[in-house]
C-alpha cells in the first residue's frame, strides 16, 4: 500500500482523544503542585490523555530548558536554570503519591554541566528506589557526549532498564539531531548492554527515511545488544520544527514490527502513536518475568 505524503492534514489514524477523567486530573494535580517537568507536556506527547488517564507519567529532570536544538523536539532551547537540588526527592515523592509500579525518567540535555547532569540522574534513581522499593525504574538518557564515566554513574544507580534513542536513521541524523551522532549513540547503547543492563532505543518515521534504512537501523541496534525498540510517527510539534514528509500507514508499522521480531528483537512497539515510554510498564515486566 502506498503511504500518504504530508498533505497538511493528519490522517484518521492519528486522531487522539482529549485529556479527561479523574486519573488524568489527579496526575496533573500532582505534577502542578510539585512543580514537576514531564516530557508528556513539554514534549507535547500524543498519548498524554491515555497515560495520565492510567495514572502514569514520564518525569523530565534537570529543568525544562535544553542546551541543544534538535529539529524534531518542542522542548525550549536556551540557557538552563541552576540545578534544583530538591528535584530528585520531589520526583521520588511524586512516584509514591501516584502509587506507580513502574516509572520512567528522562531529561533535557545539560551540556552546560561538567558531568552532563549524571550526578542528578544517579541521585534521582537512588531517591526513587529509597522511597519506592517496589517500583521498577526506566530511564531515557541523553548521550552525555559519549562519556562512559558519566553513563556509568547512571548505570551504577541501578535502574531496571536504560533507554537511549537513535531518533532517526543514520543519513538523516545531522538534520534531525543538533549535537548527537548516530554512531556515538550506538556506542552509548553498546556500553549499556555490555554492563549487563537491558537497553532500549527508538526512532521516528515520517522524516524522509527509506525502508532499507529503517531495516539497517534495526541491524545496527541489534549489533549493540539492544533488544527493545520503539517506532512511532513523527508529528511536527510547532512551525519551527521539521516538517513531516510522510504520514506512514499503520500497515507499514506492522511490517516493521514483524521484521524487527524476526531479526531478533525481543520487544518491538511499532505504531503511529508509539513514543519512547509507551507501554513501558509492560515491556519491563517481560524482562523481570
Amino acid at each position: 500500500m502506498n503511504n500518504p505524503r504530508n498533505s497538511g492534514k493528519k490522517p484518521d489514524w492519528l486522531k487522539i482523544g482529549l485529556p479527561k477523567g479523574k486519573n488524568y486530573l489527579d496526575v496533573k494535580d500532582i505534577v502542578d503542585r510539585h512543580q514537576l517537568h514531564t516530557i508528556c507536556s513539554s514534549g507535547k506527547c500524543p498519548n498524554i490523555a491515555e497515560c495520565w488517564g492510567l495514572g502514569t507519567a514520564t518525569f523530565m529532570i534537570l529543568g525544562n530548558i535544553c542546551t541543544r536544538s534538535c529539529g524534531f523536539c518542542s522542548v525550549v532551547t536556551g540557557k538552563p536554570l541552576p540545578v534544583d537540588r530538591d528535584e530528585p526527592e520531589n520526583v521520588a515523592k511524586s512516584v509514591r503519591l501516584m502509587n506507580l509500579k513502574h516509572c520512567v525518567v528522562t531529561s533535557v540535555d545539560r551540556d552546560d554541566l561538567p558531568d552532563g547532569g549524571a550526578a542528578v540522574w544517579a541521585e534521582t534513581i537512588r531517591s526513587i528506589k529509597r522511597l519506592n522499593p517496589g517500583t521498577t525504574i526506566e530511564v531515557l538518557i541523553p548521550d552525555f557526549r559519549g562519556n562512559t564515566e558519566h553513563i556509568k554513574m547512571v548505570i551504577d544507580a541501578g535502574p531496571d532498564i536504560i533507554s537511549h534513542n537513535l531518533e532517526t536513521v543514520e543519513r538523516l541524523t545531522p538534520l534531525v539531531r543538533s549535537v548527537a551522532g548516530y554512531r556515538r549513540s550506538l556506542e552509548v547503547i553498546r556500553f549499556i548492554t555490555a554492563s549487563g543492563m537491558v537497553a532500549k532505543s527508538g526512532i521516528m518515521l515520517g522524516l524522509g527515511e527509506k525502508e532499507d534504512e529503517v531495516l539497517q537501523t534495526m541491524d545496527d541496534l541489534l549489533a549493540t545488544g539492544c533488544r527493545v525498540m520503539t517506532i512511532g510517527q513523527y508529528l511536527q510539534p510547532s512551525k519551527e520544527n521539521l516538517e513531516v514528509t510522510e504520514y506512514v500507514h499503520p500497515d507499514k508499522f506492522e511490517f516493521y514490527k514483524a521484521e524487527g521480531l524476526k531479526k531478533g528483537f525481543r520487544i518491538v512497539e511499532s505504531s503511529p502513536l508509539v513514543r519512547s515510554s509507551y507501554h513501558a510498564e509492560k515491556q519491563i515486566s517481560e524482562f523481570i518475568k
